[in-house]
């Protein structure tokens, strides 16, 4: 039976768009005949994103299957659970997401936060990427600076991480100077073939 594919949805802050970009991903899949699993790990603060992946693949896992490890404080995941006396390891969310990835082709994970944000006791998005040998996407606003956040990204991610590495900027309502320029420059960088622009979108 074939390795089902890991893709990981990171991004260069919080509140860049990972969620929608992993459900519309989610759906797009399931649409083109995928047995595919949306999951978000760790969520703080409320469990909206998760809801959304819960949706968007159809609901085929429950709400704690995709997001066994909720926290109430709208903190960084490991602050939140550290509150609640409570820990999370590295290798307790890989063992969930591979026990999860055996029953589908393709599993969507997204992560929380920045690609370096702590999520967990000495684990942040990286390591889980490099751990589950996933292929990172990276969603990052289409705004100025985006060259600089998504070269900085791609210089953290594992070797092999990065030459996989994709690269998604999302549109800002309305697009300025910088927002129809940037894929261009980002070409000086990474390979045409590994970035897309999308529309804002709001789901």
């Amino acid at each position: 039976m074939k390795s089902p594919q890991i893709l990981f949805i990171t991004g260069t802050d919080t509140g860049v768009g990972k969620t929608v970009f992993a459900a519309l991903s989610t759906v797009y899949l399931r649409q083109n005949g995928f047995r595919v699993a949306a999951l978000k790990p760790l969520c703080s603060g409320g469990r909206e994103d998760a809801r959304t992946l819960h949706a968007a693949a159809g609901k085929v896992l429950s709400l704690d299957e995709v997001n066994p490890w909720y926290f109430r404080l709208p903190l960084a995941p490991v602050l939140a659970a550290r509150k609640e006396k409570k820990c999370v390891k590295l290798r307790e969310v890989v063992a969930h997401i591979r026990h999860i990835a055996k029953q589908f082709e393709v599993v969507v994970v997204e992560g929380a936060g920045g690609l370096l944000s702590p999520m967990g006791e000495d684990f942040d998005s990286r390591d889980l990427i490099k751990a589950l040998g996933a292929m990172p996407i990276i969603v990052c606003p289409n705004k100025l600076g985006a060259v600089n956040q998504v070269r900085l990204v791609l210089e953290v991610l594992p070797p092999g991480a990065r030459a996989n590495a994709r690269v998604v900027l999302v549109n800002p309502m309305k697009p300025d100077a910088a927002s129809r320029t940037n894929l261009e420059l980002l070409t000086e960088f990474v390979e045409s073939s590994r970035l897309r622009v999308i529309p804002w979108i709001k789901i």
